[in-house]
This record gives structure tokens, C-alpha cells and sequence, in this order.
């Protein structure tokens, strides 16, 4: 058996029960003051729509697709809405409670609340994608007030019963790890913060029935004792901070997983659909055949899983993530099956935009190293190295480097807490056995580890840390990547490390566990047990949780729990620095306190989101005309679809033409701020439409977070720019002795120095009995070229400590104990997301219409897209905006234009080739392909293109006879069009910054000139025309009266004929004769008559 804890209960000594009477004495609050005081919680479950309003409804994140709620919309007549839009809402609700401990109901609790003013704030976080290029890399959150819901179950005795509050929970495209913080609005009871983890899942899917189902395998619905009892633990591996869905595997002898969409909070046992063949051969030998699934790592969107030697994977359904859904749907998928793997190892962060596994081999092809790149769900293996096996031959090749040569046996420390590896120091016969390495990136600690640990931050000097039990083997390291990891060995035991020192503390099992034990039992906890084991250990959000199986009264139940770090290491220096002394006729504890500083406190913080690149957008419920302040589910859906116009104003927001008003809500309110005090007086005299009042001011982009006392997440640092802040250290004594202990008692390590730098300025403040530190951190423009904001950022770290104090120096605080003196804060260097550049099309346009005296727009105006002429000076002007902290300002810096693509419609526009590139931008082209062309004589390095500025003399186009421009053919009676792609950019002509500008954008521009040839054909053929026009015009007039003549005699015949017909029409068949009669004496009428026309005829003429 594997306990994490005592297992039987220990009989507590006396010397026991002093330290633990002691340390309740010198906690925070008092065991009875606990007892009295309830603590409160809040509880956060997910809710699809037709779960909302149902008490124990819980969903899992799995449906992707958006719904319409058009049909609420219609109803609000007089609202600020866009009716022109389309208004979606999120598949699902975030339902939030909060239970306190104690005899009063959670239910009469929550209505005391919601009485009492108490509104929960909730603060979603999206995760960006690993794939930047496909989706946009950015730091999103919106902040959400939660809407009061009255639970609509029947119930006679109260006029609320149940009730809880609710707010949409958003998805957004490239998504799928999502991060909730719920705090108070600051009324009602004191609730802390609290984070919970709303991933997507996309291993589950709906039945025909409705029913979630597994697409990876079966659930299994029964955790059996011998899943867990007498099992070693095993790591938990993923991509840090990219992974929904969690799995581990080392269940005996059963193909089936542990895995979990909340990072434990729940888990489902899971029977894995593979086929768990066994291939034993001559180079693969196998000893026996398991079914335990062996090795378990989890990415973004697939599941990697060894069992024997055979690897398999299974990619999840994740439509956010791809255009077109390609997940596993036929079950998992076999891989690299012709070779032998021994282990499965993961690649902790991802690169490039793909995510990394590594499948270590043995039997014929030991030594080498199958390395997998995950991309978009798409899985493919490179065998490395290319030209041989390490086992071969340990030579230096193109390939392969040979770091640092391990010592056969355990150097000799002789007492020290450290030793540096030189090559001169004495051995031990204990001979180095070593299982793993471990490296992070943040700050380039490299760590080989098995019965011994070696470190080093340059992966050539290694430091041998002699605290560590050579006696002991490690199984494996968790790192929290912020300055801290825990080692597990082949015993279960547990050790503690922090980056930067040299000291390794045990925290179990260890006398500070036994005496934390001891203060649970006394506090009935629920979560400790006699009998336990540790089924893995991991962090999250920098603090250390380990998942432990219970035994309890024969029950057997799985938890996740806080593992006590801070209190155990503060139990620990108490347990071991203390003193009995004799006053009077008693015994006195005294205790040694070896934190240099009583208090630390950071100030002068500046706003965080500069650095952190955090955009924020807050969004509040619409206000209902309801006594009670309850919502209805018209309301909710109101609620949803307002939020979703929100945030698909920010993803609509990226585009090439700036608008005049630097921010995504602006399109939104433009034409309905004047209307804005119509909208209130309607709600204030409850005669708003729909019973909803929709507050413009409520839905906005917050650019002025204000710091919280606490250093940044993360730093994002730009060429050049720096990040200050102070701290002041307590001195804990008072008087006119006071003094600094050190003139270096404050240090900053910089993982890369040759790339960042950091100044430290002391102040004494005699006054106060204290010590002010300033810190300043700096870039140092050396290590970083250009790149695409957020693309390829360089990972560094600053950790900022006080010598001597590590592991000694400790906060209360309302959550527990934090430790001090230790700050390590990730730091990135490159250009920062957020940031962009965008075509200032509002100055562009006024400026122009000065230079040039007039503007004249295309005949069919397009407000989005205004026209430029061909004959005018054209003087582009772009933007350097920052959707973070809502800045926006001239672009000051140098940039080079091209024209990449055209076309004399939208229609038609064509991408053009690098060398069709070169011809129609290059001012060394002599094809006579120039498109336009600049009186600027500064170039780039190549002379191949003109480098432009904010000051430059302005473009002439020019469409000479080669270029697509030329000879355009009109479409009607107006000048030719054309629309060009321009593309520009910054990258190798502006030294100011690390970002790479790229802004491709579309360029209108009409009255095109023709082409000589064309314009004298169209010239010919119009002159053709018109004098074909006047000489049939001078023809017409001369024969106009011989035509009237004509046209008289024809008439006269037509009439005639006309009539000759209708006395036939009207004869009688009985009266022939008569008709035959008739028909002879017209005839000869006629006749006669024609004869005497034609004779006056001559007569008239015989006159003239």
C-alpha cells in the first residue's frame, strides 16, 4: 500500500500535541472562531437551455453550435439593437450558488443574498490557441454580472423557494480551455474568489436518445478498491495550459482511463475501444501481456495512450478549433505499429503552432526517437536522429551535441547543501543512476534526475543539490513552470523544491504532515482518511493538488485536494526552531525566526494589461420590469444574445480601415446615442417593450484595470520598453538601531541576461522601519528580430527574491498562508498581441483633399471603402492601435508598400506572384511594368523597393504598358476601376519595435486613363458613328417628300385592298351573281379611277 497519510492514526505524544496546540495558537483564526464563523463557497455548474431553472441539472460542455433568438429580439420594438443583425445565443448557462457551512440552508442562504444586494461577477477567460495560424492570438476576457433566477418548481411556502443566478457562458472560435472566476459585487456575505475550469469536451457526443456517450470508449460507472489500493502513482502529462480534456491511464490490468473536463473537480472512468493487440517478435520481446494502459497524454485536441508497445491516438470533436470537423470518428487510431515503443514522453509547451510528443523505441531501432507534431488534430511521426542511433555511436554530428557528461557515482557534498561539478571533487561508491531530465524554458533549468539531482541553468555547469537522499530514487518531477516543483519517489514520498535555492524539503512524510493530520482530524475534516493513496500529483494555477483515493467506513471515494505546501514547510521551520526556557517556575517556548523581514509588500504597481495583454470587455443583464428583480427566460435569451454581439463586435473589429472612433462598441451605439435618454424614460415609467430595458453603457471594452497588488500572470515586453515596480520590505524592529541587513539582501535573477536587464534602486524609509526596493525590468534589443504580434515569442523569466529568506518567510491571508521572498514572473519578449496596424482611411482622406485642392468619390459611394482618382497624388496614412489599452496613434515608423493583387472588380482580383511582385513595385524594374511610383529616394538595403514614412511625398500611379492596371476596359459610360491589394509592411525598415506590421488591405481607385491605341479606336469608331449619324440625317431631309409620297400612294392601296375585302366578307352565297356583278363594276371603278389620279398626276407635272 502507497498512503499519502499515517495509516493506522499515530498516538499523538505530548511533544506532538504542544506543536499542534501551538500551531493553532499562532495561526490566523482560531479553531473556535472557525466553528462560529461560516465559511462560504460559491458552486458553479453548467446548464444547457433546457436545463435552466432545474436544481440539479448539471451538463458537460459538448454541443458547439450557436441558436437563434431573432424571435426575443423582435419583441423589443423600442431598444438600442441593430435590427439589421442576426442575434445568436451560447449553447450554455453558468448556474451559480454559493453554500456556507453551518445549520442555515444554502437555499434561505442564497435568498439572503440576492435580498441583501449580492450579485455574483463572473470573469471568463478564453484560452488562446495553440494554431496562430489559422486563428488570432489574444488574451480575451468579459466580465458578466450574473441574472437572478427564480426557479420555476412548484412551491407553497415561500414566495421564493429556489433560486439562483445565471450568465451565458460564451464560446469563441480557436477556444476550448476556459477559465471562470466568480467574485462578489461587495455586498451581502463575504464570499472569496473562487476559479473553476469550463472546458469543452469533445470526446462526448449526443446519442439518438440525447444521452451523452463516449466516443473514445465506455463508461464505466463503479470505481472498484483495486483500481487504486496498491497502485503507484503516476504523472499527469498535457500541454500546459492548452488542454480541455485531462486522461490518465495505470489502471491494473484494464484498458481504462481516468478522465475529466474540469481538471478533477469531476472525472468519468472511461473503457478504452481499442484493440490491445500484443505483438511480441524477436526485436521486440515482451515478457507478458497487460492491458494497463501505461503512458496517457492529453493535448488540445487529441488523446495519446501506450499500452504494451503499441501507440494510439484519438482526435476530439472540436468544431471551434477546425473549419471542417476531421475527429476521430471511426475510434482510435493505431500509429508507428511495425516499432517497438518503450515509453511515451510529452513535450510540456507547444511551438509553432503545433503541439509535440515523444515515443522512445527499443529493440532493433534502441537509441532513436520518434518525434510527433500534432496540428490541428492532424498527427504525423519524424524518426530522429537522421543519420544514427545515440546508442551506436556518442559522437558530435550535425545532429547530434553531446551537453554534459553524467559522473558514474554521487559526488561527495561532505555536509554542504550544494555542490558545483567540476571535475576535481571526491565520489562516493554510490553510482549515478539517472531515470529522466526535465527542462524549463521560462528560465533554462535543466534538471537530470534519478537517485540524485543535477541542475543547471546554462545545460553546462551543473550543480549537484545534496539535500536530496542519494538512498532514494525519483519517479518523477511536477513542475509548476512559476518557480516551484514537487518530486515523487518510488516510495510515495513527497519533496519540495524551490527554483533558485539549493534546499530540497520533504513534505512527506515528514513531521509537518503529522501535525497538519492531526489538525484536520480535529477539524473533522472530510478529505483525509486512515487509509489512503495517492493516485497522482499536479498543478494548478501555481498551487499543488494532488487526486487521492479514500477509504472511509469501507466507502472508497476519489477527491482532488490542496496539498498543503505553506503550511507544511511553516510547521516545519516551527517543529525544528524552538527552544524550552525556564521563567520562574514554568517552561516557555521561544522560537528562532529566520525571515529577514516581518512584511513585504508590492506597490506602485502599473496598470497590468499594458503587460499582460489582457482585453477585457463587460457586459451586465438587461435591466427587467419585474418587482422581485427576477429574470424569465426571454430575458436570459436577451441576455445571451446581447452578449454575443458583443464579442462578435470585437472578432469583426480586426479589419484593415480603421474607424473613426478607436473601438469595437463604437459601430454599436453610433447612431443611437442620441436616443439614449428616450430609452431611459422608457424604463424608468416601465414602458419599455418586452419588459427588458437593454442600458447602453453597460456593455463596453474596459481599457484602466487597475493592479491588484501582485505581480502580473505574465510580462509582455516590446523592444526597448521596461516594467517597474517597488517593494518594501518590513524590517520587524523598531528604534534608532534600526539598519539595512545587506546592501544585496534583495536579488533579481534574470534567466537570460543577455537579453533583459533589471536596475534595483534602495530608499531606507527610517521613519517607517523599513526598506524600499525600486525594480525595474528591461529589454535590451538584442535577442529578438521581428514577428507577427504574438508569434514567436521568445520565453524568459525574472525571479526577484530575498536572500536567505526562501522557504522561511510566510503571508496569512484569507485562503491560508502564501509564501514570500520568492516572485518568479514569466516574461516574453517579441511583439505583443494585440497590437496592429490599420489604414487611417478618416486623416488619409482629409489630408489628400487638401494637398490636391478637391476629392472626387466614385459614382456609387461605398461608405466602408471610399474611392481614390488616378490623376491625384495619393497620401496613405496608417495607425498603430493597441486593443488593449485602447491607444491609437500616428505610425511614425518606416514601412514598405506593395501591390500584391488587383482586379478591375472584387470579383476578378488575382494574387500576383514575388516576380510580378518585383516588376510592378520595384523602381529598378525595366519591363515598363510599374504600377506607381514615389519622388522618395530612400530604399531598402537590395535597392529592389522604395522605403516609405508618415512624411513621404506621396504616390503617383503610373499602370505602365505591362502592368495589370493598363488599358482597362470600362463597364460602362464612366472611367475604368481597379481595386488594388496592397500590402504593408514594416518588417527590415523600422528599428523601433519587435512587431512586424503586416496590413494587407484594398485600394479603390477609378478614372483610370486608356491606353493610346484604345483611345484612338474608341475615338475612330465614335467620330464613325457620329458622322454616319449626320449624313443619314442629311439624306433623310432630301427624300423626306419623294418618302411622304410613297408612303401616301401605299396607304392608299393598303386602304383600298382593305376595302376590297370587306365587300367580299359581307356577299351571300345565294346571291352570287349579284356579287359576281358587284365585283366588276368596283374593279372597273377602281381602275377608272386610278386612271384619272395618274392622268391629273401628268397634268400637274405637264404645269411645272
Amino acid at each position: 500500500m502507497f498512503p499519502v497519510g499515517p495509516a493506522p492514526w499515530p498516538r499523538l505524544r505530548v511533544l506532538w500535541a504542544l506543536w499542534a496546540l501551538l500551531v493553532v495558537l499562532l495561526a490566523p483564526w482560531r479553531l473556535w472562531a472557525i466553528q462560529e464563523t461560516q465559511e462560504c463557497t460559491w458552486q458553479v455548474v453548467l446548464n444547457n437551455l433546457e436545463s435552466v431553472g432545474k436544481n440539479d441539472a448539471i451538463d458537460h460542455f459538448v454541443d458547439q453550435e450557436l441558436y437563434t433568438v431573432d424571435k426575443v429580439f423582435d419583441l423589443l420594438v423600442d431598444a438600442p439593437i441593430d435590427r439589421d443583425e442576426t442575434y445568436l445565443g451560447f449553447p450554455y448557462y453558468l448556474k451559480i450558488n454559493y453554500s456556507c457551512t453551518g445549520e442555515v440552508s444554502s437555499e434561505a442562504l442564497v435568498r439572503k443574498g440576492h435580498l441583501t444586494g449580492l450579485k455574483p461577477v463572473v470573469l471568463v477567460t478564453f484560452q488562446s490557441p495553440v494554431n496562430f495560424h489559422r486563428w488570432k492570438i489574444e488574451q480575451l476576457q468579459i466580465q458578466m454580472e450574473a441574472a437572478p433566477f427564480r426557479s420555476p418548481e412548484r412551491c407553497d411556502a415561500e414566495e421564493v423557494c429556489l433560486m439562483s443566478w445565471y450568465t451565458p457562458m460564451p464560446i469563441k472560435n480557436g477556444s476550448v480551455v476556459m477559465r471562470v472566476d466568480v467574485s462578489s459585487n461587495g455586498l451581502g456575505p463575504f464570499i472569496p474568489n473562487k476559479r473553476f475550469h469550463v472546458n469543452i469536451n469533445g470526446f462526448l457526443e449526443r446519442g439518438r436518445d440525447h444521452e451523452l456517450q463516449f466516443t473514445v470508449g465506455n463508461e464505466l460507472f463503479h470505481l472498484i478498491p483495486r483500481h487504486f489500493v496498491n497502485v503507484p502513482s503516476r504523472p499527469l502529462w498535457y500541454t500546459v495550459d492548452q488542454t480541455p480534456v485531462l486522461i490518465l491511464g495505470g489502471i491494473p490490468e484494464e484498458k481504462a482511463i481516468l478522465l475529466t473536463d474540469t481538471n478533477f473537480k469531476d472525472f468519468f472512468l472511461v473503457e478504452l475501444s481499442i484493440d490491445s493487440c500484443w505483438v511480441g517478435s524477436f526485436y521486440c520481446p515482451q515478457a507478458s501481456f497487460t492491458a494497463t494502459i501505461y503512458d496517457a497524454i492529453a493535448t488540445e485536441s487529441t488523446l495519446f495512450i501506450r499500452q504494451n508497445q503499441l501507440i494510439y491516438y484519438f482526435t476530439g470533436t472540436y468544431t471551434t478549433l477546425y473549419e471542417n470537423n476531421h475527429g476521430s470518428g471511426e475510434g482510435w487510431v493505431r500509429v508507428l505499429a511495425n516499432e517497438c515503443i518503450k515509453r511515451l514522453c510529452p513535450v510540456h509547451f507547444h511551438s509553432n503552432g503545433s503541439e509535440y510528443v515523444m515515443a522512445l523505441t527499443a529493440g532493433k531501432n534502441e537509441g532513436y526517437v520518434h518525434f510527433g507534431t500534432i496540428t490541428d488534430g492532424l498527427v504525423s511521426f519524424k524518426l530522429l536522429p537522421r543519420d544514427r542511433s545515440v546508442c551506436n555511436a556518442i559522437l558530435v554530428s550535425d545532429y547530434l551535441v553531446v551537453l554534459y557528461t553524467i559522473p558514474e557515482f554521487i559526488p561527495d557534498a561532505r555536509g554542504l547543501e550544494f555542490l558545483m561539478i567540476l571535475g576535481t571533487e571526491s565520489y562516493t561508491n554510490f553510482p549515478m543512476v539517472p531515470k529522466g531530465m526535465s527542462y524549463n524554458p521560462y528560465n533554462n533549468l535543466l534538471l537530470i534526475w534519478g537517485n540524485f539531482l543535477l541542475q543547471s541553468f546554462n545545460s553546462e555547469n551543473f550543480i549537484y543539490l545534496a539535500d536530496f537522499p542519494k538512498e532514494l530514487s525519483i519517479k518523477y518531477l511536477v513542475n509548476s513552470f512559476r518557480g516551484d516543483m514537487a518530486i515523487v519517489t518510488e516510495n510515495e514520498e513527497i519533496w519540495y523544491l524551490l527554483e533558485g535555492s539549493y534546499q530540497v524539503y520533504q513534505l512527506f512524510p515528514s513531521k509537518a504532515w503529522e501535525v497538519y493530520i492531526s489538525l484536520q482530524v480535529l477539524q473533522q475534516s472530510s478529505r483525509y482518511a486512515p487509509n489512503e493513496t495517492m493516485v497522482t500529483l499536479f498543478y494548478e494555477d501555481n498551487k499543488l493538488y494532488q487526486l487521492v483515493y479514500l477509504i472511509d467506513n469501507q466507502q472508497g471515494r476519489l477527491i482532488k485536494r490542496l496539498m498543503p505546501v505553506e503550511q507544511l514547510l511553516m510547521y516545519q521551520q516551527i517543529s525544528k526552531e524552538y527552544v524550552l526556557e525556564r521563567q520562574g517556575s514554568h517552561l516557555t517556548l521561544s522560537f528562532s525566526n529566520f525571515c529577514p523581514f516581518t512584511v513585504m509588500r508590492l506597490q506602485e504597481l502599473p496598470n497590468p494589461q499594458i503587460y499582460t495583454r489582457q482585453e477585457r470587455y463587460r457586459a451586465q443583464p438587461p435591466r427587467v420590469l419585474e418587482p422581485w428583480g427576477f429574470h424569465s427566460e426571454n430575458s436570459l435569451a436577451v441576455y445571451q444574445g446581447l452578449v454575443y454581439y458583443l464579442l462578435s463586435l470585437h472578432s469583426k473589429y480586426d479589419k484593415p480601415y480603421a474607424d473613426p472612433v478607436h473601438d469595437p462598441t463604437w459601430r454599436w451605439w453610433k447612431n443611437k446615442k442620441q436616443d439614449q435618454d428616450y430609452y431611459f424614460y422608457l424604463a424608468n415609467n416601465w414602458r419599455s417593450t418586452g419588459s427588458v430595458h437593454v442600458d447602453m453603457t453597460s456593455y463596453e471594452k474596459i481599457y484602466d484595470l487597475k493592479a491588484e497588488n501582485e505581480l502580473p500572470e505574465r510580462i509582455f515586453l516590446d523592444k526597448g520598453t521596461s516594467y517597474s515596480f517597488s517593494w518594501c520590505r518590513g524590517a520587524g524592529f523598531a528604534g534608532p538601531s534600526f539598519q539595512v541587513l545587506s546592501p544585496v539582501d534583495l536579488a533579481v535573477v534574470l534567466a537570460d541576461p543577455d537579453c533583459i536587464e533589471a536596475m534595483v534602486k534602495e530608499k531606507v524609509l527610517v521613519n517607517r522601519n523599513s526598506v524600499l526596493f525600486w525594480v525595474t525590468l528591461s529589454d535590451k534589443r538584442s535577442c529578438f528580430d521581428q514577428g507577427i504580434s504574438g508569434h514567436h515569442l521568445m520565453k524568459t523569466s525574472m525571479l526577484v527574491k530575498v536572500l536567505g529568506s526562501s522557504g522561511h518567510c510566510f503571508q496569512n491571508t484569507n485562503r491560508g498562508p502564501r509564501m514570500q521572498s520568492n516572485l518568479m514572473v514569466p516574461v516574453l519578449i517579441g511583439c505583443p498581441p494585440g497590437k496592429r496596424l490599420a489604414f487611417d482611411i478618416t486623416y488619409t482622406l482629409q489630408y489628400n483633399r487638401v494637398q490636391n485642392k478637391h476629392y472626387f468619390d466614385c459614382v456609387k459611394v461605398d461608405p466602408e471603402m471610399p474611392c481614390f482618382l488616378f490623376r491625384d497624388i495619393f497620401y496613405p496614412f496608417f495607425l498603430i492601435q493597441d486593443l488593449v489599452t485602447g491607444d491609437s496613434g500616428s505610425f511614425q515608423g518606416s514601412y514598405v508598400l506593395k501591390v500584391v493583387g488587383g482586379g478591375p472588380t472584387l470579383d476578378t482580383i488575382k494574387e500576383y506572384s514575388e516576380e510580378e511582385i518585383y516588376r510592378f513595385n520595384s523602381p529598378l524594374d525595366k519591363t515598363g511594368s510599374l504600377i506607381w511610383t514615389t519622388e522618395n529616394t530612400t530604399t531598402t538595403e537590395d535597392l529592389a523597393f522604395n522605403i516609405m514614412s508618415h512624411n513621404s511625398l506621396g504616390i503617383e500611379w503610373l499602370c505602365l504598358e505591362n502592368s495589370p492596371c493598363h488599358d482597362t476596359i470600362p463597364h460602362n459610360i464612366f472611367a475604368p476601376e481597379f481595386f488594388f491589394k496592397v500590402l504593408v509592411s514594416n518588417r527590415g525598415v523600422d528599428e523601433s519595435t519587435y512587431c512586424d506590421y503586416q496590413l494587407t488591405f484594398l485600394l479603390h481607385i477609378h478614372g483610370l486613363p486608356l491606353s493610346a491605341r484604345r483611345a484612338f479606336l474608341i475615338l475612330l469608331v465614335s467620330a464613325s458613328l457620329f458622322v454616319g449619324l449626320v449624313i443619314l440625317y442629311i439624306v433623310c431631309c432630301l427624300l423626306s417628300p419623294y418618302m411622304v409620297k410613297v408612303c401616301n400612294i401605299l396607304r392608299w392601296k393598303i386602304n383600298s385592298i382593305i376595302g376590297l375585302e370587306s365587300n367580299y366578307t359581307y356577299s351571300t352565297p345565294s346571291d352570287s351573281r349579284a356579287f359576281s356583278h358587284s365585283g366588276t363594276v368596283s374593279w372597273r371603278s377602281s381602275r377608272l379611277n386610278s386612271r384619272v389620279v395618274y392622268k391629273g398626276a401628268e397634268e400637274n407635272k405637264a404645269e411645272t
